[in-house]
């Protein structure tokens, strides 16, 4: 979704989406209700319409990149190989297994298909709106938009630590310390900010991941009785909230003043 031509900042948005194809659904061993029940825990729902609010906020309207399927059918932000420490929970770049652990897929499923199909074009569309951004501006700020429960759920490996209201996921080559001190200055306002707890990390496509500095990264992970009801429920007007805080992000990193401000 385009923004202002010379805007740097590349929103992006993977896991907002519950819908599943037919006949990936078909390859699901969960009836109906079980899948909704899922879906309801494993989507980071509402997160799309968080970084819209931000985008009409912002001085320089952001790029947005919004995945229009469910990380059910492939999870664009894990490796597609064995350096995904998910795998051990059967959550790889395609999920077997539920948040709860349970089967989601049959045992000997392949995924290769729906990797070929779903996660390999992804990737490179992907790569390819950084490339955009980085000829156009000379530089790319990724701000990864997701959300988490308040309670940990069973498929979590570090869900024991700390779960503030906004955690900020770092990686040691793409986020410079400006970039992680004008987000945490940004939601401030939303209440207490960590770092990398529960989740750590942030998403920058492979073909720039730990070559390129002029992509820089972000991920802002919000804990969702913030703006929801959990799980599955309806919104609040915490997605307003947090689409100024993020919009107050995105000035910062361009220089732009808010809208109206």
């Amino acid at each position: 979704m385009p923004g202002a031509p010379d805007s740097p900042v590349l929103l992006h948005v993977p896991h907002s989406s519950r819908a599943i194809p037919a006949d990936v659904r078909s390859g699901i061993v969960l009836g109906d209700a079980e899948l909704g029940r899922e879906l309801d825990h494993i989507t980071d729902a509402y997160t799309e319409d968080i970084a819209a609010e931000a985008a009409a906020a912002a001085g320089r309207a952001p790029w947005r990149f919004v995945n229009g399927l469910s990380r059910l059918v492939v999870d664009p932000e894990r490796f597609p190989d064995e350096r995904e420490e998910m795998l051990a929970v059967g959550m790889g770049a395609v999920y077997t297994r539920t948040t709860h652990r349970a089967e989601l897929r049959p045992a000997g499923f392949d995924p290769a298909p729906l990797v070929e199909r779903y996660f390999a074009p992804y990737a490179r569309a992907m790569t390819d709106a950084v490339a955009e951004r980085l000829a156009a501006a000379g530089r790319v700020v990724i701000v990864d938009v997701h959300s988490y429960p308040t309670r940990a759920l069973p498929y979590e490996l570090h869900g024991e630590g700390p779960r503030p209201p906004v955690c900020l996921g770092t990686d040691a080559f793409h986020t410079p310390p400006a970039l992680l001190a004008a987000a945490r200055e940004a939601f401030a306002g939303i209440g207490e900010v960590g770092t990398d707890t529960p989740f750590a990390g942030t998403y920058v496509p492979l073909a720039h991941y730990g070559r390129d500095p002029r992509v820089t990264a972000l991920m802002v992970e919000i804990r969702r009785d913030r703006y929801m009801t959990e799980p599955g429920g309806p919104p609040n007007e915490g997605v307003r909230a947090l689409g100024a805080a993020l919009a107050a992000l995105v000035d910062a990193v361009t220089g732009a003043r808010a809208a109206g401000g």
